[in-house]
């Protein structure tokens, strides 16, 4: 057991060096694994199957359909139009506006790629002739792209729930008082930090003059803005009051958006609403070949005792829960410096349910806590996803972009991570007040 247990682990990271598709790194893993215990393959499709037949997936598609449709909606320019009004004047403000819009944005994609691929190019192209640097400027944008995982709906929320069969609506209410924390000391950052990336304006943006002005182009903003609020507003209302399931409020999240880009706004058509369907596809392509293998390797490594291994290792180590929380936090945000958020997901949380059931820790927190780590994982180097798109799309080298991102995750990212891990209030007192003790559970 032990000899087959190195030898799928071994191929496993091997794989993951070599930069193998991650779904056939499970699957070869397995069959490597298997291969060397002379174990059976009859539990694997049975196991993938059971892996994908979840309502929950099919919520994710929506809610990553319905992210897809943003920034051809007409919806992205409206919110950053609001947040222009919201916060333009404070200093840094006009970079602050990416931020504010972040987690505006979060609250109707649930993923970070979205964010990313409809801000930066509304927002860097604009602030650079402001005057702000193009690398400071998509550096925020990228350490802010995450948000998405903690304003409800969030998709790494639905796999956490998918996987370790935790209250959907617990988990998501769960990261919105760390997500805006993470947001607010985002704006602190930036205030004190954006003076030394700024270069000569090629242009002044036009502000109110006084107060009432301000007033009057903040409500004018608003009310521009109300047919792109009304989505988080009417899919987490609906939620919460029990009108509709997980999946129902990501079809709602659809029709929704879609609306408003065709028939409010005007400016979405049927070719870009066709390619928000293929991007779709092919990201629930994805996710589904990854869910399934990777829940077939995870179930073989359960199987064959790698949880109660992992189990009895980590508590040999330590029966303190919080110098296992430490642990938790330490090897997620290792595994998220090269490996997706999605994989993590999938092959973390069954080895570390265990270990947080026989210390008493509460199943709702520590979704927060895996989904905030995953989230940072997406702009940690040297595999960052949210980097390599953001490198793209704002044509800033990589090795611009790492420096000013790597303040933000030292300075505000791990900060607030910590104080999640620590202070289970932050993450249990919402989802206790929304939804009572007995969904949340003790804590």
């Amino acid at each position: 057991m032990e000899s087959g247990l190195l030898v799928g682990l071994s191929v496993f990271f091997l794989g993951i060096l070599i930069g193998l598709p991650l779904c056939w790194v499970f699957l070869g893993s397995t069959f490597a694994t298997l291969l060397i215990i002379s174990g059976s393959t009859a539990f694997m499709a049975g196991t993938f199957y059971h892996a994908i037949d979840n309502y929950v997936l099919m919520a994710i598609a929506f809610f990553i359909f319905a992210g897809s449709l943003l920034s051809v909606s007409g919806i992205a320019d409206r919110i950053v139009r609001l947040s222009y009004a919201l916060v333009g004047r404070i200093p840094g403000g006009l970079v602050d506006v990416g931020i504010v819009a972040a987690v505006f944005m979060g609250a109707l994609t649930g993923s970070s790629l979205p964010v990313i691929g409809a801000l930066i190019p509304l927002l860097v192209p604009r602030l650079e002739k402001y005057g702000f640097q193009r690398r400071y400027t998509a550096a925020v944008l990228c350490s802010s792209s995450f948000l998405g995982y903690l304003i409800p709906p969030s998709v790494p929320g639905l796999l956490y729930c998918l996987v370790a069969q935790q209250s959907v609506a617990a988990v998501f209410l769960s990261t919105v008082i760390p997500g805006l924390i993470l947001a607010f000391g985002y704006i602190l950052v930036n205030t004190w930090l954006c003076s030394y990336y700024m270069q000569p304006a090629q242009d002044i943006p036009v502000l109110p003059s006084n107060f009432w002005e301000s007033v009057r182009e903040i409500g004018r903003t608003f009310r521009d803005a109300i047919p792109a609020l009304g989505c988080p507003f009417v899919v987490l209302v609906g939620i919460y009051a029990g009108i509709f399931t997980p999946n129902e409020a990501g079809a709602v999240a659809v029709v929704y958006t879609a609306a408003v880009g065709l028939w409010i706004y005007r400016e979405m058509s049927a070719a870009s609403m066709w390619g928000g369907v293929k991007s779709t596809l092919t990201t629930l392509g994805m996710i589904t070949l990854l869910l399934g293998f990777g829940m077939v390797f995870t179930r073989l490594l359960i199987r064959e005792g790698m949880a109660q291994a992992m189990t009895d290792f980590v508590l040999s180590m330590s029966q303190n829960k919080y110098a296992i929380l430490l642990m938790m936090n330490i090897l997620l945000l290792i595994l998220g410096m090269f490996i997706d958020g999605i994989p993590i997901l999938i092959i973390a949380v069954p080895l570390l349910v265990p270990i947080a059931q026989k210390l008493g820790i509460n199943l709702v927190h520590l979704g927060s806590v895996i989904v905030f780590n995953v989230g940072l994982g997406v702009v940690t180097p040297p595999y960052a996803i949210s980097i390599f798109v953001g490198t793209r799309l704002a044509q800033v080298p990589y090795a611009q972009l790492v420096p000013p991102m790597m303040i933000y995750l030292f300075a505000v990212g791990i900060p607030v991570l910590l104080l999640t891990t620590y202070v289970p209030w932050l993450s249990l007192w919402l989802p206790t007040l929304v939804l009572g003790k007995q969904v949340v559970g003790a804590w």
